[in-house]
């Protein structure tokens, strides 16, 4: 990856959190460059990491080895196809980091044959603790699979699907996750501010806690069933709140929200990828 150059066609947030994830992790600079409509956003990338930052979006894809859509998905279609010409001639590989547009569609936009790599990647990407999943059509290469990984890997955890249809499954997991856990966290703060705890001393403490058991999941190598198991001590506090947020039906309403998040990714889906 040292030589390798990369183009970003956007430099909105996801970008600027990848540029600065791969400065950190040593990518040289000088080999990274941005394009982005705003005068702002080019500033704010050349301010922050002292890279390249132009106008036009075909100067930038003429140089790329590896080619980053950062885009909002409802102009995709369009900066795709003012970008086939020199993808084509080009062939880098292309990665879209836009939520909901099949690669399929994503392809042909470009011109066809493209090696093309569709990644869901979430918010926490933006504090280098993100979760990407990611998905490559058969014309990529095991290099620029690994290329694909090594751009993700900047903000976080990468992990491969090999159905793409399982990332409909991913957007409504971790794409979304993290309303979940920020509404449960919102709601534990505000009940303990209801039963009388200041709401500093609560705000702090669910975030501590959340954090904490994230923390603790994540360098255990034992199921989260036997975790919460450990912590849920019979005739316990814990034992006597689980029992209230079962009965609640709590696992058949995050099941029922899963559901309606991926349903709706394939939803939007076709409303993206449909031909003008």
């Amino acid at each position: 990856m040292t030589q390798t150059k990369i183009s970003f066609i956007g430099g909105g947030n996801m970008a600027r959190s990848l540029l600065g994830g791969l400065i950190a992790g040593g990518f040289n600079s000088a080999r990274l460059c941005v394009a982005d409509p705003g005068e702002d956003q080019r500033e704010l990338v050349q301010a922050r990491f002292g890279v390249r930052a132009v106008v036009s979006n075909e100067e930038v894809a003429q140089i790329a080895d590896v080619l980053v859509l950062a885009v909002k998905p409802q102009i995709l279609k369009s900066v795709a196809q003012s970008l086939a010409p020199m993808v084509q001639e080009k062939r880098p590989l292309v990665i879209s980091i836009a939520a909901g547009v099949r690669s399929g569609d994503l392809d042909r936009w470009l011109g066809g044959g493209v090696s093309l790599v569709r990644t869901m990647p979430n918010t926490p990407a933006l504090v280098q603790s993100g979760a990407t999943a990611l998905y490559a059509r058969s014309e990529v290469t095991a290099k620029q699979r690994s290329q694909a990984e090594s751009v993700m890997r900047a903000v976080g955890l990468t992990l491969w699907v090999e159905d793409e249809d399982l990332l409909d499954s991913v957007t409504a997991l971790s794409g979304s996750g993290p309303a979940y856990f920020f509404l449960m966290m919102e709601i534990l703060e505000q009940a303990a501010i209801a039963q009388g705890l200041p709401r500093s001393v609560s705000h702090l403490l669910t975030l501590q806690t959340a954090f904490g058991a994230a923390k603790m999941a994540l360098e255990s190598e034992e199921d989260l069933s036997i975790l919460r198991a450990r912590v849920t001590s019979r005739g316990g506090t814990t034992e006597r709140a689980i029992e209230v947020l079962e009965s609640g039906g709590l696992s058949s309403l995050f099941s029922s929200a899963l559901d309606a998040a991926r349903t709706r990714s394939q939803e939007l889906a076709v409303i993206l990828g449909e031909e003008v």
